[in-house]
Formats: structure tokens, C-alpha cells, sequence
């Protein structure tokens, strides 16, 4: 059995190496992340999973691994910004306060499908305009939800987490291998 990656992510391709799993072939679905009028940031989440993994063309044999991360605060869906000016407002919105991080991930191997998603409630510290600047300065906001990687500069940032780690950064580890392991996929 073959694992495709549905995400050029390579931060997902380095967790899943972390349960010991390298996928044979990566290939990103391309569709429309727009959200729906009105969808909150749960069912979106589980939707654009559940889309990649359903938009990667595979053969016979083939399991594909696919996942989407979101950052929300209240019902506010905060994507990967698509510039600095963009990411110092998500920033400046999340400094001092919790928010939610949901990453949900879709296993689909022929007809069957098998979806799980994580919601983790994490805090940031307040922010001023030099730290936001300074972390804008590294870059590692860039096609990151939320505008930030807790995986790297912005850990500084994080004093409290509760939930899944793993699923913060891009991919739960636990509930990806129990996918996995559903649909076959040796791990």
C-alpha cells in the first residue's frame, strides 16, 4: 500500500516521520479555500480536509493522507495571511488573549474516507509592536494560519496550551497513526 501526502507542507511530512511513516508520494491538492457565507471555522476546517483528500488523484492501492489547519478566534476564521501587513493584524488580534487552533485531517483510501479533527485552546502573551515586528522580521509567519508557527520563534509567545500539540503545528499525531492504521497504512 502506497501513502500519498496531500500537502506540501513540510512540516506535516516531518510529523508524520516522527511516528515513523514517510509517504511515497506528495502531491497537494489544489482547491478552493474560500469559506462558505456564514461557515464556521469547525466544519471548515473538517470540509477543506475532506476536500483535499477527495481532489488528490491516486490509483488502486493508493491511501491518501490530507489535513487543514485553522486559527479562530470566537467564531473568526484567521487563514494564512497573505502579507506582513496582514499578519501583524492576526497578531495584534490574538496578543493577550486565547484562541482556538483546529486541525482536522482526512484519510481516504478508494470510497471509504476517515476524518478526525483536534481543537486545541492555546494563549498568547501580550504583544507589543517590536515583538510583533521583530517575529514579522523571521519570515515564519508566511503560509502559516493565524499568522504564526509555534514550532519555532513565536513558542516564546505560547505560556499555555491545552490539546494537541502536534495538531498546532499541522498534523495530531495520535489521531493521524489511528487514521492510518484504520485505513491500513502501517505506521
Amino acid at each position: 500500500m502506497r501513502l500519498i501526502l496531500g500537502s506540501a507542507s513540510p512540516r506535516r511530512a516531518e510529523l508524520l516521520g516522527q511516528i515513523g511513516v514517510t509517504p511515497d508520494d506528495v502531491r497537494p491538492a489544489d482547491i478552493d479555500e474560500t469559506p462558505e457565507k456564514n461557515e464556521l471555522p469547525r466544519p471548515y476546517c473538517t470540509r477543506m480536509a475532506r476536500e483535499k483528500a477527495l481532489a488528490v488523484n491516486v490509483a488502486a492501492g493508493e491511501v491518501v493522507l490530507a489535513a487543514d489547519t485553522v486559527v479562530t478566534l470566537g467564531r473568526r476564521i484567521l487563514g494564512k495571511p497573505s502579507d506582513a501587513d496582514e499578519a501583524r493584524r492576526f497578531l495584534r488580534l490574538l496578543s493577550g488573549g486565547r484562541h482556538r487552533v483546529i486541525t482536522a485531517v482526512a484519510v481516504r483510501l478508494g470510497d471509504k474516507l476517515w476524518e478526525r479533527e483536534t481543537v486545541t485552546t492555546l494563549k498568547m502573551a501580550p504583544l507589543t509592536d517590536a515583538d510583533i515586528d521583530a517575529y514579522i522580521a523571521t519570515d515564519e509567519w508566511r503560509g502559516k494560519a493565524g499568522g504564526y508557527g509555534i514550532q519555532g520563534y513565536a513558542a516564546r509567545f505560547i505560556p499555555w496550551i491545552q490539546g494537541s500539540y502536534t495538531g498546532v503545528v499541522g498534523l495530531p499525531l495520535t489521531e493521524t497513526r489511528n487514521l492510518l492504521t484504520a485505513a491500513g497504512v502501517r505506521t
